[in-house]
Order: C-alpha cells, then sequence, then structure tokens
C-alpha cells in the first residue's frame, strides 16, 4: 500500500482516519472454483466495514449489488474486461427502494458513441464487425440501431476462440465468386476482440490472401498497449485505425505527483518509470476508488458525522442494514478527487462520466509501424477532436511525367488514331480514367503496349512477364488496362481500387440458320399426318354413304311431291364428299349441308376433331420456332467438359489460364471437371488450343469451328468466349 499512495502530514495526523481506510475491503472477481460472490463479501462485513471496493466482472457486480443494497453498505464497483474483450454495459437488478448503494467507479461504456463519430467521419456505407465469442453482442444495439437509420448497411461476425479454423471453414465451405464477394467486404471492418485475438485475426486473413492493400480495419478497445497497437499495424495491410481509452497527463513536471491533499507514489505518476503504462485500466480506476474513499472519510471527520463501523451478519434474516449506510453514500457522491484517471465524481446518476479516448492510425500510403500518430481524440462532452478524413493529394505530381504500360482490349484501351511519323493516341474508359487522374493530380504521361501482349504471370524461374513483369522492373511506372486483380499479382504490385466486376461466363458464336422447307411439318410426328392424311378419305367415304342412303330413302318415300328432285349433299359423289372433308379441316368451308341427324353428328364431331388438332399445330409451331433459336449444347463446364465435338482454349499466361491450370491440377479438388478442362487447354503447352491475345481468339472463335477462351482482364473477371 506504501507504492500506491501516501498520505500527507495533515491527513496522517488523524489516527482515526488510517484505521479507516484500513477497513476498506477489496473484492476481486474469484476464480470459478471458488465461492460465490457473496460469500467471501459476508465474511468482510461480519468483521465490519464501512464500504466495499469490488472489481468483478458483471455477474459479481450483480450479485454484490443485490448484497450492498439490502445492506446499505456503500459499492464503488470497477468493472473488469472479460479477458482482453472490449467492454459491455453491465445490467444491473433494480433497487429495493430505488435507493441504488452501488456506484460505478468505471465510466459508462462509450465505444459505440465513438464508432458512430468514426463512421459518419470517413462515411462508410457497408462494413462488417468482427466481434469476440466473449462480447455480449446485445452492447451494440444502440450501434446498430443508429447505423440503420442512417442507411449504413452492417455484418456480424462471431469469430470463435480457434481463428484458424475459422478461416479454414471459409475455403471449405465457399466457392471463389463467394470467397472473392467476402474479401471485397473485409475491406472495411471494425474489430471488437481482444488484442491477442485481433492480432491473430490479422495475420490470418493476410495469411491466406483475404486482406488487401486498400483495405481500412477499426480495432476498438479500451485497453491496448503502446506494443500491441505497433505488432497490429506491422502485421496488417492497408489502413488501420485504433480506438482507445487515455488518460489526462499533467504538464507541469513539479506538480505531477500532487493530486490536491495527496501525493501520488512517484513510480505510478511519472511517465519515465513506465510502471503506470503496464497497469490495467480497472487497476487504475482502483486506486483512484480508494482515494475517493480517503477524500470522503476525511470529509466526515471535518464535519464530525462519524459513523461506527457496521458488523453485520448477512446470513441471518433478522439482520437489520447499517444506519449510516445513506448518510456515508451521500458524501462520497458529493465529493470529487484527481487521480490516476484524471477527475472521478459521481454526480452522473451515480457514476463516473468522465472519459476520453484517443484515434490513431497512419495513412494509407505511410510505413504503419514507424508512423503511427494521434488522429484525434474523442471525449463525453466535445465529442471528436480532429479528423479522421483522408487527405487528398492534390496537385502533388505537378510537372511529372509517368510512363504508362496498357494492353489493347476492347472497351477498356483502344487505338484512336495512328498518324505516321506520331506516337499512337489511345481511347477508352481505362484512358478516361486516367485522363482524370493526370487532371486531378498535374502529371504527364507516356503511354506504351506492353512488348509480349501479356497481362503477366509468374514464370518457373520467379520473375514475371507482362505488364506485371515491366512494372517489377521499373520499365513503367504505372499500368492501365483491364486487369484482373489476383493474389499472386497482388503480392508483388499495388492495384487500385476496382472499378467494374465480371464472372466467368460462356460465350458461343451465334450458329447460323439453316432454311428447311419442310419445318411447317415439325409440330407434328410422322405417325400424326399420316393419321390425319387417312381420317380425312375415311371420314369423306362415311359422308359419301351416309349421304347415298338418304338419297335412296327419299326416292322410296310415297309421300315425295311429284316432281321434286332427291335432297342429296351437293353433287353426291365421292370426291366431292372428300373436298368437304378437307375444307373444314383447313378450315376453309364447303357446300351446304341439308341431311339426316346421322350426317350432321358426323360432320360436327369432324368439325370438333379439326378445331383440336389446328390449335394443337399452332401451339406447338410457335414453341418449336422459340426453342430451335435457343438450342445450343454447351451450357456449362460440365457440359464442356463432357462434349468432345468442340476443342476450346483460352488466352496463355492470363488470370483465366492460371485459374485453369491451379484448379486442375490440384489433387484436392473434387470436381474432375477442371482437370479434364485443364487436359483440353494445356494441350501441347497451350500451343494447340489456346492463344496469345484475347483479339486472336476472337478471330480464330469466329473464323474456325474452335471454342477459345479469351481473358478480358477487369478487376475479379475473367469472361470466357467460346464458339462452337
Amino acid at each position: 500500500q506504501k507504492n500506491i499512495y501516501q498520505f500527507n502530514t495533515r491527513l496522517h495526523s488523524k489516527c482515526i482516519l488510517c484505521k479507516c481506510v484500513a477497513i476498506v475491503c477489496f473484492f476481486f472477481s474469484p476464480p470459478p472454483s471458488s465461492l460465490s460472490p457473496p460469500s467471501p463479501a459476508c465474511e468482510l462485513m461480519n468483521q465490519g466495514i464501512l464500504a466495499l471496493v469490488t472489481s468483478t466482472g458483471c455477474a459479481s457486480a450483480s450479485a454484490l449489488q443485490s448484497l450492498t443494497d439490502a445492506m446499505h453498505i456503500p459499492h464503488l464497483y470497477i468493472q473488469r474486461n472479460s479477458e482482453g474483450s472490449p467492454r459491455t454495459a453491465c445490467q444491473f437488478n433494480p433497487s429495493p427502494g430505488g435507493q441504488r448503494y452501488t456506484l460505478a467507479a468505471r465510466p459508462p461504456v462509450r465505444l459505440n458513441d465513438v464508432m458512430l463519430t468514426l463512421v459518419e467521419e470517413l462515411r462508410w456505407q457497408k462494413f462488417i464487425v468482427f466481434y469476440d465469442i466473449e462480447y455480449d453482442i446485445r452492447g451494440l444495439q444502440g450501434f446498430l440501431d443508429q447505423t440503420s437509420r442512417q442507411g449504413v448497411d452492417v455484418a456480424l461476425q462471431r469469430v470463435d476462440r480457434n481463428i484458424s479454423r475459422v478461416f479454414t471453414n471459409l475455403f471449405t465451405t465457399m466457392r471463389t465468386e463467394e470467397l472473392n464477394r467476402y474479401r471485397d467486404t473485409l475491406r472495411r471492418a471494425i474489430l471488437l476482440l481482444s488484442p491477442n485475438g485481433a492480432h491473430t485475426f490479422i495475420q490470418q486473413a493476410v495469411e491466406t490472401n483475404l486482406a488487401s492493400k486498400d483495405s481500412h480495419w477499426v480495432f476498438v478497445n479500451e485497453e491496448i498497449s503502446d506494443t500491441e497497437i505497433l505488432e497490429l499495424t506491422h502485421s496488417a495491410l492497408g489502413r488501420m485505425t485504433v480506438i482507445r481509452q487515455i488518460f489526462p497527463l499533467w504538464k507541469d513536471s513539479s506538480t505531477r505527483c500532487m493530486r490536491h491533499n495527496h501525493r501520488i507514489s512517484s513510480l505510478l505518476c511519472d511517465p519515465q518509470e513506465g510502471y503506470l503504462q503496464n497497469l490495467e485500466v480497472s487497476n487504475l480506476y482502483l486506486y483512484d476508488s480508494v482515494l475517493m474513499l480517503a477524500n470522503a472519510f476525511y470529509r466526515k471527520l471535518e464535519d464530525r458525522k462519524w459513523h461506527s463501523m457496521a458488523s453485520l451478519n448477512c446470513i441471518r434474516k433478522s439482520t437489520k442494514p447499517w444506519n449510516g449506510g445513506w448518510s456515508m453514500l451521500e458524501t462520497i457522491q458529493k465529493g470529487n478527487i484527481t487521480g490516476l484517471t484524471g477527475t472521478m465524481d459521481f454526480k452522473d446518476s451515480g457514476s463516473n462520466s468522465h472519459v476520453q479516448f484517443e484515434i490513431l492510425g497512419s495513412s494509407f500510403s505511410e510505413t504503419f509501424g514507424k508512423d503511427i500518430k494521434r488522429l484525434a481524440t474523442w471525449d463525453s462532452v466535445h465529442g471528436l477532436n480532429g479528423s479522421l478524413k483522408e487527405s487528398r493529394i492534390e496537385n502533388g505530381m505537378q510537372g511529372v511525367t509517368v510512363k504508362v504500360v496498357t494492353l489493347l482490349e476492347d472497351p477498356f484501351v483502344m487505338v484512336a488514331e495512328n498518324i505516321l511519323g506520331q506516337p499512337k493516341r489511345y481511347k477508352g474508359f481505362s484512358i478516361d480514367v486516367l485522363d482524370a487522374l493526370a487532371k486531378i493530380l498535374g502529371f504527364k504521361y507516356e503511354i506504351y503496349q506492353v512488348a509480349d501482349s501479356k497481362y503477366g504471370s509468374q514464370l518457373p524461374n520467379g520473375s514475371w512477364n507482362g505488364m506485371i513483369g515491366d512494372l517489377i522492373n521499373k520499365r513503367a511506372d504505372l499500368a492501365v488496362s483491364a486487369i484482373t486483380i489476383t493474389p499472386e499479382r497482388e503480392n508483388v504490385v499495388d492495384f487500385s481500387k476496382r472499378y467494374l466486376d465480371y464472372s466467368v461466363g460462356i460465350l458461343l458464336r451465334k450458329p447460323e440458320e439453316k432454311i428447311n422447307i419442310f419445318s411447317l411439318f415439325a409440330p407434328f410426328d410422322l405417325a400424326v399426318w399420316a393419321c390425319i392424311a387417312a381420317a380425312i378419305p375415311v371420314v369423306g367415304v362415311l359422308i359419301f354413304l351416309l349421304n347415298r342412303l338418304q338419297a335412296l330413302r327419299s326416292s322410296s318415300n310415297q309421300n315425295a311431291p311429284p316432281g321434286q328432285p332427291p335432297s342429296t349433299m351437293g353433287s353426291g359423289t365421292l370426291h366431292s364428299a372428300i373436298w368437304i372433308v378437307y375444307g373444314a379441316f383447313v378450315q376453309q368451308g364447303g357446300d351446304g349441308l341439308a341431311g339426316s341427324v346421322a350426317l350432321r353428328i358426323v360432320m360436327g364431331s369432324w368439325w370438333l376433331f379439326t378445331l383440336i388438332v389446328c390449335s394443337s399445330y399452332t401451339a406447338n409451331l410457335a414453341a418449336y420456332l422459340t426453342v430451335s433459336r435457343m438450342d445450343h449444347a454447351i451450357w456449362s463446364f460440365q457440359d464442356l467438359a463432357r462434349q468432345i465435338d468442340v476443342d476450346y482454349g483460352t488466352v496463355r499466361d492470363s488470370a483465366v489460364y492460371d485459374y485453369f491450370r491451379n484448379k486442375g491440377t490440384n489433387p484436392l479438388e473434387q470436381d474432375s471437371t477442371y482437370a479434364e478442362l485443364w487436359r483440353t487447354i494445356s494441350k501441347n503447352n497451350g500451343m494447340d488450343y489456346s492463344v496469345s491475345s484475347p483479339s486472336e481468339g476472337i478471330r480464330k472463335c469466329v473464323r474456325a469451328c474452335v471454342c477459345v477462351c479469351v481473358e478480358t482482364e477487369v478487376v475479379y473477371c475473367c469472361c470466357i468466349l467460346l464458339c462452337s
């Protein structure tokens, strides 16, 4: 205790105060195998105490709060972090009669307010929050509500203790496209982890190529040392920001160890000693809590309102609470001290509200391990003091000439003019972006085409060809084209933020339209047409016979008027009856009918049959003509691998070429489709079917019946052009 605090002569003259300070009870969170928190606290109360100072977790604090409220014992509570994870607010039970004797010496959790200010300052619209398994997710409820009202897209993911298994599961459960989207999500992240957990998490993300150099990660924790900050920023790619709690320093070295009426040991107050930086934040508040009680005891003695110590038995139901507890609590609440954590008082609803954070970080292009600096501070009164926005480089390259390497690829880079004796002029989407950058930054550029017409892949000897090779060998300062960002390329060069996403697709040459004069007969099978052709004369013969029977019956009718001709249908010949049936079939009508009931039944049935057949023919013909335009044999990589009629290839030394090689030669790949595809693509070292450039692949696809895969290199874009 001598190393913790020393009272001045005035305080030491009060002998009774020394006795009072000696009977302040300290209680720390017990190990899991120990007794429950109230049991040792009851033993201390039996000995006689004036106040209780505890440093525990939320569960123990809630039990102690119920005990001290019942016994009227002032209770100063310091919340302790759970295994280094960020704090969340403790939920206490309502006190009986509304008289709460527990005072929170450590300020309420304000991390949500700091994070919300940071998100607004950086103008993030989408990010992910990784939180520790020990972290109470309910502590983020207010933050999530605020971001939801602002239209910000926030994702949550819990990080288990076995962090390496988390990343292993990602690669076993996600496809390549899903991993690319997840990699994009990791570009903006908030880490609510312990320092050790965050360090391991960042290392795993970097080693698995899920972290990129344009990422920005924010680590949020009240307790993190300078050494741990350096470890985090050394292991991270991209920009790293750290939020932690700080305490005010006394600038005057002569009065640095003096706090009003008490002196602090130089071991704690002198920064050169280095001991203060190694203490946990909860221990600093524990020290100031003792100072707060000493100050309250002294004022009690000054006012001559001292109470006898409380000797209570909390086991017996008949035990009455301490009658001096409320008076002692009021004295503590009215006081304030300035200690290691700054100002401490309990005027804000029974809690210490004075808290200050600092925001550390570095710019995107800085050397992270050496250039960590304070960007801003945040306190509960003034909010943010400083700016977190990245400073733009306006006219920072005025007069500089940049050498740019490119590769022609429509519509990103194309030749605009080619005047004899003058340099080529280029146009395209990527050229427009380059012109805009040159205008903003004030630089000029000289552009040339890469000699080997390759984007860039790693050779067996470790060197690189294509545009990537020109950048590594410093033949060019900048590469502009539709180039794909891959983990291998990102390890050797820096990429800008991607501006367009494509996915792998299959494009087939449009088949030639073949004219078939018999396509009108396609809707029905040959057997159906044969039945229809046979039905027409059969029905015609039937009608002819019925017509003749009717004529015979009429001629034998004795009641027929003399001179009236027999009632017949048409001319009464067989070919006339067949003609009438055919006319009804093609819905063109025929001669009028005047016949018997049997004749009318036959004709009615034939008309119904004709209606059904014509309707079916019309529907089938429309479907046939539609499907014939969509009739392709290849719809997926599996279809491509199964067939043997169409040859296929890709651009040699491209991202697609490397993709099929990695998948096709991987012994752990369960899908044999890629192995079959790679055998065809790599035949004769890729010289048979693969091509040297996308334009050559398109020409080969159009002119020959060869399926060519060509690469359109955009960020995460691999376009496969296939033809039949």
